[in-house]
């Protein structure tokens, strides 16, 4: 391997600006300098704890490597990861990082996800019978709540009388050994509550909803309409303006959530007109509870709706809808992309 001083690399370096990091070090390689500091122990004398979240990337984790001193200067953990390729194989996670350990000790540990916390991932558009279930299948987990039904686990929780669904956050939470299903819950709950009461107090000034429960509802409707982001705020307009206008919401995942376990994958015309509680054809308003577990972007967009004049949408393929002001033009949308779709 060539040997470069710190005056030439420097130099080197001043030359090659214009290149990416990672090509940089393609051309440089990993000097004698760095493979010492690799592989000399940190500078710690008690374990220390580290997390690596889902979304952050390896910057976030270098500067917090530096905020907790592990490493006075990361830039060669950063050389580290990229040269090896590992930044895509690092596993999200609480670690304890025990003194003694090397920085390559560390990317092997990230590697392997020896983590201190189990993840447990609560996806948005779950239901509550879905969050129960991944909590019983967590090996990680002490089991408490054994087979309590809803309404004893709301009565657990504090909350008797409360109907659970919709009341719990969707997110990446983490067990250790001394972890419960109910401590995963009650911060679940706990941060529900947080984020709906956040997100109402700036809502949008005129909406026909009451209450934050309302928000949560009107924002389950919208996490199972579409999973695409930027469609959230328009699907949101369209139910607010027909809330305000008196006409009824007409949601297919309302009706699905009333059917129960009858839904076999498909609605039929006589599943719409079979009356529920949750029959959005049948009934006026909002159905009485969410229909699922709405992440943020769901709540937001519920209490800040697009602008706009749509009052229809249908799906168009890919996940995504087409939106009609009109009943004629949806009538035509719902020709070209259900009655008579092209075929590709």
């Amino acid at each position: 391997m060539v040997e470069y001083s710190n005056k030439k690399r420097s130099s080197l370096l001043h030359r090659l600006g214009l290149l990416t990091a990672s090509g940089i070090i393609l051309i440089l390689g990993l000097s004698e300098d760095s493979r010492i500091t690799l592989d000399t122990p940190l500078k710690i004398t008690e374990p220390v704890t580290i997390s690596l979240r889902k979304g952050e990337g390896l910057s976030v984790l270098a500067e917090q490597l530096k905020q907790q001193k592990l490493l006075v200067e990361p830039f060669w953990f950063r050389v580290l990861v990229l040269r090896s390729g590992s930044l895509q194989r690092l596993k999200f996670g609480v670690y304890r990082v025990m003194p003694g350990t090397t920085q390559r000790g560390l990317l092997d540990l990230l590697l392997k996800g020896r983590t201190v916390e189990t993840p447990i991932m609560i996806a948005e558009g779950r239901r509550f019978e879905d969050l129960i279930q991944i909590l019983k299948d967590q090996e990680s987990l002490r089991h408490d709540l054994k087979d309590q039904g809803p309404i004893e686990i709301m009565r657990v929780l504090g909350e008797p009388d409360v109907y659970p669904e919709g009341l719990f956050y969707p997110d990446t939470y983490y067990a250790s050994e001394s972890t419960t299903d109910l401590d995963i819950l009650k911060k679940a709950h706990k941060k529900m509550n947080a984020v709906l009461q956040e997100e109402w107090q700036e809502r949008a000034p005129d909406l026909p909803l009451a209450s934050p429960y309302e928000a949560l509802i009107l924002a389950s409707i919208v996490e199972k309409e579409t999973g695409h982001s930027e469609e959230r705020a328009e699907i949101a307009g369209v139910f607010i303006r027909r809330l305000l206008q008196g006409m009824r919401l007409q949601t297919d995942p309302t009706v699905i959530y009333g059917m129960g376990e009858s839904y076999h994958g498909n609605i039929r015309k006589e599943d719409l007109r079979r009356d529920t509680p949750y029959n959005t054809y049948t009934r006026n308003g909002l159905p009485p509870t969410p229909i699922a577990l709405p992440g943020r972007d769901a709540i937001h967009a519920a209490l800040h709706p697009a602008a706009g004049s749509s009052l229809y949408f249908v799906a168009s393929g890919g996940g995504r809808h087409r939106f009609s002001s009109t009943l004629e033009e949806h009538e035509r949308a719902v020709d070209q992309f259900q009655r008579h779709p092209k075929t590709p």
